[in-house]
């Protein structure tokens, strides 16, 4: 497959992924146990949530750019 092609259909999958993400994020900060929970606990929580959507999409990242094989003839 080309980048080109994977270019494409990763950023579907990461635009997927993310409205997805931020839903399951919304519903994590606002659990009770985050809402009570001491401004510094929460400030953590809510920096670990605003970053953690990045790790899993990493492998994607690589996968989309890898260089095209190379075409003989």
């Amino acid at each position: 497959m080309r980048r080109r092609s994977r270019k494409f259909i990763g950023a579907g999958a990461m635009l997927l992924f993310v409205m997805v993400y931020a839903v399951c994020a919304m519903v994590a900060a606002e659990a009770n146990a985050i809402r009570t929970a001491p401004g510094p606990v929460q400030a953590m929580v809510y920096a670990v949530l605003g970053l953690a959507w990045v790790l899993p999409l990493l492998p994607l990242i690589a996968w989309m750019e890898k260089p095209d094989p190379e075409v003989e003839g």
